[in-house]
């Protein structure tokens, strides 16, 4: 399994499933719905809108890498690593992803799919995220303190490289294939100083890790959580939980599936979840969701990509006042 980076897959080509509950769009039953009394349309508006909202993430269908199509996550899940307790389909799971990504060149064009010409977008999008989030998560914006951060699915070391090491004291990087923590050594032996240094570089898969107790300020999870399973996921969130400082976030920066509720990717072993998914197992974590962003100016054949802030503290309370301005609060995932 590869926790670095992007495998792009290009977001277009795929059906729409027909899940048996799938709600067509109001632009398909128009015609029909204009020609019933209002009390009848106004009916049918509820009973959509209670279906809409019950409709589990993972009850909704998705597609693979070859255009199969599931009806639920659980479907998918059963076929890639077995039914439950099947540890060694799921060993093999993992095993096949690292192996994928050991036979990709260790460069910034390698580890991002080809694509290596949106890394400046991409460094642009995160750090104007990251910035905004250090400004109102820690105490003076984290001046004068020693800030860490944790790169999960570092890879070769790029957004450590390009963004983590001008904000944080120390970078611990993750990263499971050899060949690319080898890279991220060298590329950031240069990098930075006495007091922004990359610090420990630890070669473990992110389903087997557990960071130290109160360390980090920010962890860094991005084009690498596609490949845990959804307990894996669960897990590993809840573990790194206890190792956040006071004020500390997550940030989760990961392509998107809009014209599906999932798309496996068969090649890497990865997944790549909607938008709703995500905030399926934020909840399952326990997590609260700060703030959420979408990246920009990438290319339009792939996935969309989304920029997550999540927390562990309760949001607050919030009296209402008679100001116009909105208070950025964490909102409980519902």
């Amino acid at each position: 399994m590869s926790f670095s980076l992007y495998s792009p897959l290009v977001s277009t080509g795929y059906s729409h499933c027909n899940h048996q509950n799938h709600i067509p769009p109001p632009s398909t039953t128009k015609k029909t719905t204009s020609a019933l009394p209002p009390s009848l349309r106004q009916r049918r508006r509820e009973l959509r809108s209670v279906l809409t909202c019950s409709l589990d993430p993972m009850e909704v269908c998705g597609v693979d890498s070859e255009g199969k199509e599931f009806n639920s996550a659980q479907e998918m899940w059963r076929e890639a690593i077995g039914e439950e307790g099947d540890e060694t389909k799921k060993t093999q799971w993992y095993r096949d992803g690292v192996s994928y990504w050991e036979g990709v060149e260790a460069s910034v064009d390698g580890v991002l799919g080809g694509y290596g010409h949106v890394n400046d977008a991409d460094i642009t999008g995160s750090e104007v995220f990251l910035k905004t989030l250090m400004q109102e998560r820690l105490v003076n914006g984290g001046t004068n303190q020693h800030l860490v951060a944790l790169d999960c699915g570092s890879g070769i070391g790029r957004i450590t490289k390009n963004l983590l090491i001008r904000y944080f004291n120390e970078v611990d990087l993750l990263e499971p294939v050899a060949q690319f923590l080898d890279a991220a050594r060298e590329n950031l032996a240069s990098v930075g100083s006495e007091t922004h240094k990359a610090t420990n570089f630890f070669c473990v898969p992110l389903q087997e890790f557990t960071p130290a107790a109160q360390r980090y300020d920010v962890i860094w999870v991005q084009w690498c959580i596609g490949h845990l399973t959804d307990d894996d996921f669960v897990s590993f969130f809840n573990r790194a939980k206890g190792c956040l400082k006071p004020g500390g976030f997550f940030v989760v920066k990961e392509n998107l599936a809009k014209k599906a509720g999932f798309v496996l990717d068969k090649e890497d072993r990865s997944i790549t979840r909607s938008n709703p998914y995500f905030k399926e197992l934020f909840r399952r974590c326990g997590l609260h969701l700060y703030q959420a962003k979408d990246q920009k100016g990438l290319p339009e054949e792939l996935f969309a990509v989304k920029m997550y802030a999540l927390t562990v503290d309760t949001p607050p309370k919030v009296h209402r006042t008679r100001s116009k301005t909105r208070s950025n609060r964490p909102q409980i995932i519902k």
